[in-house]
């Protein structure tokens, strides 16, 4: 309605005090019609206002039947302090009150359908947020997967785990020649290899005096009168039987030693009679044997052919260490020159000497020893037959 603008006639203006609402009686309180969150319209945190009187309505004991579903209004024990009948204490607030009144507790029940209270609004979303991106991962991931194992089932080959190593840039390449080199590392050394190595070997060492052969048979490749013999190792020495064995039968049957130009082959043999037995033993079991054909190897450490037994003792000393005639870097050919000086003796042949200055020695020169004798001095030399 405008300004200016007439009432109509015989309707009279209302007086203020007469028609104008009171505060307390039309404007809500805030804890009577706001309600708040999770909670029945009407029921405050408090006690509720009466309507019109500005004052608190005190709930009577049957009016809990009255209250919304599942809430449940505790029972003042006793008047409230300050708030007696048609009391006209003023609102909290709204003027000074000497026992103002505390807020009664209520209690509230939740329903099985009642949906669960939710998190702040910003941390519902930063989770949803982040489930969403966590799930569009996991399905992109899912869809390569799947599409890597869709190819490899197309092309006709079977989908194989991939490692950390499988990398564009020569990784499965550096990992193959790995393996390559850890099964080369793994297989022994060869026979060459072997046979140039020293082994430790206590000079002193006297092992069990028992013996048994190793190699077992090996046929005789050459032509001529077979000499058959066996390889025994004595029990506890801590070196191969089985190269020792090869280095017997390769050395004997090499054109530059005892089979040279077809005059005899040798056969090895398992058990069963022999023309001789080559044993490798320890320093004190040599010693023990050779002293049966009246032979003291002590004194050098060396072996010996036991000419009054069937077997040629090979010193595992010598064996394993060498002699300084030679030095650690002819390890090999000292050995063949060891087997070919102690089998010349069981052949019938007796030990020689330097017979010119830088020669090759004979092999029947006692090399272990020495290289020179009547000041002549030889050269190293493990063959009968040299080339």
């Amino acid at each position: 309605m405008g300004r200016h603008s007439r009432r109509p006639a015989g309707e009279q203006a209302p007086s203020y005090g007469e028609q104008a609402p009171s505060y307390g009686e039309q404007t809500p309180s805030y804890g009577e019609q706001t309600p708040s969150y999770g909670q029945s319209a009407g029921i405050a945190g408090g006690t509720p206002y009466a309507p019109g009187t500005g004052r608190r309505r005190r709930v009577a004991p049957e009016s809990d039947a009255a209250a919304p579903a599942g809430v449940v209004i505790p029972r003042p024990r006793g008047p409230e302090p300050g708030y007696g009948p048609r009391s006209m204490a003023p609102e909290p607030g709204y003027g000074p009150s000497p026992h103002p009144a505390a807020p009664e507790p209520v209690t509230l029940t939740p329903q099985p359908d009642a949906p669960a209270a939710r998190s702040p609004r910003k941390s519902g979303k930063a989770r949803t947020l982040t489930g969403a991106a966590a799930a569009a991962v996991t399905t992109a991931l899912a869809v390569v997967i799947a599409g890597q194992v869709a190819d490899q089932h197309h092309d006709g080959t079977t989908p194989q785990a991939r490692g950390g190593d499988d990398r564009a840039d020569g990784g499965a390449d550096a990992a193959s020649r790995s393996e390559i080199r850890a099964r080369q590392d793994a297989q022994p050394a060869d026979y060459a290899t072997q046979m140039a190595q020293v082994f430790p070997l206590d000079p002193q060492l006297t092992a069990a005096g028992r013996f048994h052969p190793v190699g077992g048979d090996a046929p005789a490749p050459g032509h001529g009168k077979v000499k058959r013999y066996r390889v025994d190792i004595e029990e506890g020495l801590p070196l191969d039987g089985e190269l020792f064995a090869e280095a017997v039968h390769k050395t004997l049957n090499d054109d530059r030693s005892w089979a040279h130009g077809g005059r005899r082959t040798f056969q090895r043999v398992a058990s069963g009679d022999a023309d001789f037995v080559i044993t490798l033993a320890s320093p004190g079991t040599t010693a023990k044997w050779c002293a049966k054909s009246g032979l003291d190897t002590t004194e050098d450490n060396v072996s010996c052919d036991s000419a009054a037994t069937e077997r040629v003792m090979i010193n595992a000393y010598r064996w394993a260490q060498g002699a300084q005639t030679y030095g650690p870097d002819k390890m090999f050919a000292y050995r063949q020159m060891l087997i070919n000086h102690e089998v010349g003796h069981r052949l019938g042949h007796n030990h020689e000497i330097c017979s010119r200055q830088g020669a090759l020695a004979p092999v029947m020169m006692q090399q272990t020893k020495f290289l020179t004798t009547d000041g002549v001095t030889c050269r190293p030399n493990s063959w009968p037959y040299p080339a």
